[in-house]
């Protein structure tokens, strides 16, 4: 990163990230918080994935950032200023009419938890289709702990080649702790990463920018269908175990608009086992069916199952979308003294007797 003004605009966005990590750093357990931050500290560091880490070096480093976090807990996030001109940190899209012509993207966004992610990075592809845009980010010169490898915000869809890149080495490493066999090992015995993993990274990540893309397309279709009142009903849900439940109801619409049936279609084995292999905790409660037709696919080679369930899948979780809307539109009306835990529960009860 040469260019001065570039490394001044990086700060500033980094400043951000820190004020985020410093409020929402604690909201994964013990376990999953020191992997971020020891995977955090090699993308800062520049370290390659396979290089060893100084325990003493970490853990001096850590210290301090939680230190630096200490001290922000209470902060404001800070306006992005370009050219003596001040934008709101989510203002994504005027900041990025501004930066495009310079080679460089940013992106501002609520995630799980309504926890604020932000990115400023290099703009390695830029296209528009059928009303939305997508930006493809490449490296990255700014970036909060927690770094999800695509996001939709509005008409505007982010992919982040660096984060999905980083993505895929750490499930790799999860993985050969124990190499189970399973839909992820699967996935990753698809490329040679015993012998070439520098290159099997390359190879991965370019298939599964493509299944990223497809997931952030379908986000899009659903966010059509679903309108802006999804949005508010998922901050009324903020920190509760409904919004995990609500989040994982859409990306399963999402999926069963667009991601299944081009991933049926086009046949790719490896992007099929990873698909299946990341779906954990919340979403593969909700849709055991669909790990039953990945059995099939595995006994059959048909492609057939995961057409069928993505048909069934695009009615049922549409259907328990617009319910889940109608009880936020009912419970937004309720009185002041209402119970705050009366809705979150509501959503709770609905999904979970609805799993397909």
């Amino acid at each position: 990163m040469p260019n001065p003004a570039i490394s001044v605009l990086a700060e500033a966005v980094q400043y951000n990230c820190h004020v985020s990590d410093a409020r929402h750093g604690a909201d994964d357990s013990l376990c999953i918080y020191l992997m971020k931050m020891r995977e955090y500290f090699r993308w800062e560091k520049h370290l390659p994935y396979g290089a060893s880490l100084e325990r003493e070096q970490v853990g001096e480093w850590l210290q301090a950032r939680e230190q630096l976090w200490e001290e922000l807990e209470e902060a404001q996030l800070r306006p992005i200023e370009i050219d003596g001109q001040r934008y709101d940190p989510f203002d994504a899209d005027a900041i990025n009419s501004r930066l495009a012509p310079l080679g460089l993207v940013y992106s501002g966004g609520l995630g799980n938890r309504a926890k604020p992610h932000f990115v400023l990075g290099a703009l390695e592809q830029r296209r528009s289709s059928e009303g939305y845009s997508v930006f493809v980010v490449a490296d990255e010169y700014a970036r909060d702990l927690t770094a999800p490898p695509a996001m939709t915000l509005g008409r505007t869809i982010f992919v982040r080649r660096e984060s999905l890149r980083r993505y895929l080495w750490e499930k790799l490493e999860g993985w050969r702790w124990h190499r189970p066999d399973n839909a992820l090992g699967r996935a990753f015995a698809c490329y040679d990463f015993e012998g070439a993993l520098e290159a099997s990274l390359d190879a991965m990540t370019e298939h599964e920018i493509t299944t990223l893309l497809l997931h952030e397309q379908g986000e899009y279709a659903a966010g059509q269908r679903l309108g802006e009142d999804w949005n508010a009903m998922l901050m009324s849900l903020a920190n509760t175990p409904a919004e995990l439940m609500a989040r994982a109801v859409r990306d399963h619409l999402a999926d069963c608009l667009v991601t299944l049936p081009a991933l049926a279609e086009a046949g790719e084995p490896a992007s099929l086992h990873f698909y299946i292999g990341t779906l954990t905790g919340m979403r593969l409660h909700l849709f055991p069916a669909l790990r039953d037709a990945y059995a099939s696919w595995l006994g059959t080679d048909a492609r057939d199952a995961f057409v069928h369930i993505a048909d069934q899948g695009r009615a049922h979780w549409e259907q328990l979308a617009e319910e889940m809307l109608g009880l936020y539109r009912r419970h937004d009306g309720d009185t002041p003294d209402a119970s705050p835990e009366a809705f979150p529960d509501a959503i709770r009860h609905l999904v979970e007797s609805r799993r397909l």
